[in-house]
C-alpha cells in the first residue's frame, strides 16, 4: 500500500508540474518530510536583461535562450526567396532581386544595432505570433527603442496589427519623416 501511495504521490507530482509548465510557471522542488523531488522544467529568463545572440534578418532577432523574437510593428524587406519574396515583388513591381538587396541593407543595420548586445523587450497585448515567435518591442541598455529606430533611420515599413499597436502613432511618424527626408532605404 505504501507503494502505491508513492507512486501516486509521484504521479500527481509529475501532473502538477506539467500543469504549471503550461501555466508559465516552473515547478523547482517538491520537499517533505519523507521524499525530496526535484523536477527541472525550463529557465525563467529576465526579458529586462537578456543577450541577442543573433539577427535573423531586418526585423527578427533571436536572444540567447533560443526564441526567435519579431518587433512589433515593422517590416523589412525579404532577404531570401519566399513565398513572402515573391508577394512583396508583385505588390511593388519591383524585382526579387532589388528586394532582397533592400532587405539584405535592412539586416546589416539591423545587426551594427542590436547583436551581441543585451536588450530588454517589452510585450503588448499578444506575446506570441502564429509562428510561435515572441513578438516584442525592444530596447538597448542605454534606452534606444529598436523597433523605433530601425523606422526613423528608414530601414522598416509599418506592419500594424491589431491588438498589439501600442506604439504605433509614433511609428506612423517616423516612418514618415523617414521617407520624407530619404532615410535608410528611402535614399535611393
Amino acid at each position: 500500500m505504501k507503494k502505491i501511495r508513492i507512486i501516486i504521490l509521484g504521479i500527481l507530482l509529475v501532473l502538477s508540474g506539467i500543469s504549471r509548465v503550461a501555466a508559465g510557471e516552473f515547478l523547482k522542488n517538491y520537499n517533505s518530510e519523507k521524499a525530496k523531488f526535484d523536477f527541472s522544467f525550463g529557465r525563467d529568463y529576465n526579458y529586462g536583461d537578456i543577450l541577442v545572440t543573433r539577427v535573423i534578418d531586418g526585423d527578427t532577432l533571436q536572444i540567447e535562450d533560443g526564441e526567435r523574437v519579431r518587433l512589433i510593428g515593422i517590416d523589412t524587406p525579404e532577404m531570401h526567396d519566399s513565398e513572402k519574396l515573391q508577394r512583396d515583388a508583385r505588390r511593388t513591381k519591383q524585382d526579387a532581386a532589388t528586394i532582397q538587396e533592400l532587405g539584405r541593407r535592412a539586416y546589416e543595420f539591423t545587426k551594427k544595432l542590436v547583436e551581441g548586445k543585451r536588450v530588454s523587450i517589452d510585450f503588448d497585448v499578444e506575446a506570441r505570433d502564429k509562428y510561435k515567435r515572441l513578438l516584442g518591442y525592444v530596447y538597448l541598455q542605454d534606452g534606444t527603442f529598436v523597433n523605433a529606430e530601425i523606422i526613423k533611420q528608414g530601414y522598416a515599413s509599418l506592419m500594424t496589427y491589431p491588438p498589439n499597436v501600442k506604439h504605433a502613432d509614433l511609428f506612423k511618424q517616423l516612418y514618415r519623416e523617414a521617407r520624407e527626408n530619404r532615410r535608410g532605404l528611402w535614399a535611393d
